[in-house]
């Protein structure tokens, strides 16, 4: 039977910014995209290392189309693409996608942010966008999770400062205000489940203390009206060609092909000190 979000979890995420959808994968088709972000040649040569301000990193990988490799089938199915149509409330495309590995006892912390304080900069003139996280392992507070602000989708974008040469953060005196009045959360995950929440989301995650990885594969995508206006950055509209949900399995171990996938050589981080169009 095809997936179908309830009124309870739209409702959900109109209140809160988020909603986990258990078991949105089953579990083989994430043995698949497991091996694949363990064994795509292109995955491996375009990973690069994030740093935190304590110098811990989370290996990422970016790429900016969705091919027909075993995960852009993924990022095409009808179960992501209808669920990401139905909460922005319109037609999408892929924005972008990402593979965060927080390898035990050395992956870093990400800072208060939200995504939308990243695309912005990309020309992107509404935050009618939004992140699917799969969780490829268990994710839970041991490993850094993601923690999400309940409800600050609400708040509009906060202005973002640099915290390192390779991430940005949310105004950290607006948000020790955001934080007194908000309750955070941090929903653990197990393989299959998918978190999606809104661009306006503040999240952050913790260091990976503990001896279990964790790996994610994150899709995200943008309402067709509202297209990344700033050239050179690889973020605009593409006809997204949607598959049935099928062909995940269908695809198998299907690696990238002649760079479908449009790999990023490095993260975008803008200049947020210099404000809008100039980062």
């Amino acid at each position: 039977m095809p997936f179908q979000l309830s009124p309870e979890q739209q409702a959900d995420y109109e209140k809160d910014g988020f909603v986990v959808l258990r078991g949105l994968f089953d579990g083989e088709e994430i043995d698949l995209l497991r091996r694949a972000m363990e064994e795509d040649p292109a995955i491996a040569a375009h990973s690069l290392i994030r740093p935190d301000q304590e110098g811990f990193g989370t290996r990422i990988s970016l790429w900016n189309r969705a091919g027909d490799s075993v995960y852009g089938m993924a990022a095409r199915c009808d179960r992501m693409v209808d669920t990401a149509t139905t909460l922005i409330g319109e037609e999408v495309y892929h924005f972008q996608s990402k593979l965060t590995a927080k390898e035990p006892r050395a992956g870093g912390a990400w800072e208060w942010h939200q995504d939308y304080g990243y695309w912005y900069y990309n020309g992107c003139l509404r935050p009618d966008m939004l992140s699917c996280m799969i969780a490829l392992d268990r994710a839970d507070r041991d490993n850094g999770c993601l923690q999400l602000v309940k409800g600050s989708h609400k708040l509009g974008r906060i202005d973002h400062v640099p915290l390192t040469d390779k991430q940005n953060e949310a105004d950290p005196e607006r948000m020790k205000h955001i934080l007194a009045a908000h309750e955070t959360v941090a929903p653990a995950l197990e393989p299959g489940d998918v978190l999606v929440f809104h661009s306006n989301m503040l999240h952050r995650s913790d260091k990976n203390l503990s001896d279990n990885r964790r790996w994610t594969l994150i899709i995200c995508y943008n309402a067709i009206t509202n297209d990344a206006l700033v050239a050179g950055d690889d973020r605009s509209f593409v006809p997204l060609g949607r598959v049935g949900d099928e062909a995940v399995k269908q695809a198998g171990l299907k690696f990238s092909s002649q760079d479908q996938e449009h790999f990023t050589k490095q993260s975008y981080v803008p200049n947020v000190a210099a404000g809008p169009g100039n980062g």
